[in-house]
């Protein structure tokens, strides 16, 4: 194949490697969660430097999260409309989480993701009573809305990885969701925070927008098949494979700082 035909990213052997990796990473993020964990590693050994590599993530991203966010609201888990408000909200903090990168001291932030990381498994792990059934709220919607959305969302722009996983633990533990309302709430959020982020990305970095779109196919479905499965399994299938992809995102951030 022509290589003008990849729009002159990667070769064809490379991209059917990376759209693996997105199916992969859109059946994983459908249910817990931590895709990125797949996708970026491959991306930067396919060559792309780190600020391409997040800013192509996001375009992939955004397909995953569109079909894992219209499958929970058909099989009755999430009413999309209710959730605008919200995804706005999460669409706005993820540019300025995006533009703070150069402001913040993002490499102390680095220092304390695993270790939060790791609190969430244990959480999902040993919290008893966290099943597909709710319990009771501790923000109420708007409140969660005004605090709870745009942090996750900003962070989701700043750094990126394990944004899910805050996005879970702050509908299960806040708003009182259960495991399976709760992943299919974080689907359309999390939509809105990869497309805020891709935003500001496309200002600053240079995407591979063909590989990510390609990638997107394939994320497309991966995602249909990870949701459809958390639809029939719930919470069994749901928390272990959260804890196992925090567990997994916390142990790459360690070895990437030594």
């Amino acid at each position: 194949m022509p290589e003008f035909l990849l729009g002159v990213e990667v070769t064809p052997d490379i991209l059917l490697l990376l759209m693996a990796a997105g199916f992969v990473a859109g059946f994983i993020d459908a249910i817990a969660g931590g895709g990125g964990l797949i996708t970026v590693p491959v991306l930067l050994i396919a060559g792309a430097n780190p600020v391409t590599a997040l800013a192509t993530n996001k375009i992939q991203g955004l397909f995953g999260a569109a079909t894992a966010a219209l499958s929970y609201a058909r099989g009755g888990h999430v009413d999309l409309r209710s959730q605008w408000g919200s995804a706005l909200i999460a669409f706005a903090a993820s540019i300025l989480g995006a533009l703070l990168v150069s402001v913040l001291p993002v490499e102390w932030i680095r220092v304390i993701l695993p270790v939060l990381l790791i609190g969430i498994a244990i959480f999902f792990a040993t919290k008893k009573g966290l099943g597909d059934l709710d319990r009771a709220r501790r923000l109420s919607p708007a409140l969660f809305a005004g605090t709870m959305v745009p942090l996750c969302a900003a962070y989701d722009g700043l750094l990126g990885p394990g944004a899910g996983s805050f996005y879970m633990l702050a509908f299960v533990s806040l708003a009182g969701y259960g495991i399976l309302k709760a992943t299919a709430h974080t689907k359309l959020l999390n939509l809105a925070s990869n497309a805020g982020a891709l935003a500001a990305f496309a200002f600053v970095a240079t995407p591979w927008w063909i590989t990510g779109l390609a990638m997107g196919v394939a994320q497309i479905a991966g995602a249909r098949l990870g949701a459809l499965m958390a639809l029939k399994v719930g919470a069994r299938l749901i928390k272990p494979l959260l804890v196992l992809t925090s567990v997994a995102l916390a142990a790459k951030l360690i070895l990437d700082m030594l």
